[in-house]
């Protein structure tokens, strides 16, 4: 039987951001858009019992908002456009922006997960 390697302490927001393995940063952490792997390919950490749930999504609701309310309503003090303009602008902003985010904040969920232990049944998952 072999030791089991070392692996230093990584940044859960820096490897969640980059969408690789909370262990060793070297993996892709999803296979898929938004499937997490079974494990990682580098270091087959298991990944299976990680799951985000919907803090993702309600962190990027929170984000979206405080960033574009201000700046719809900024839009229609200085240039007063017709609603329209609003409602294909907006919408647009929104979807591409919650898109973009997703990704990341889940990886970000799962290395913070990783680092602290986490689990849903209030014991340790990971080694």
């Amino acid at each position: 039987m072999t030791p089991p390697a070392f692996y230093p302490r990584l940044s859960p927001f820096g490897t969640g951001i980059a969408c690789r393995c909370p262990r060793c940063g070297k993996g892709p952490l999803f296979d898929g858009f938004l499937n997490v792997a079974a494990q990682c390919s580098v270091c087959e950490l298991d990944l299976k019992k990680a799951d985000s749930g919907d803090g993702p999504a309600v962190f990027i609701i929170f984000i979206l908002g405080f960033l574009v309310v201000p700046l719809a309503l900024l839009f229609e003090s200085n240039f007063a456009p017709p609603m329209w303009q609003h409602m294909a602008i907006w919408p647009a902003v929104i979807i591409g922006g919650a898109l973009a985010l997703l990704r990341p904040m889940k990886g970000v969920m799962i290395a913070l997960q990783y680092r602290h232990k986490a689990s849903d049944s209030g014991t340790v998952d990971y080694d």
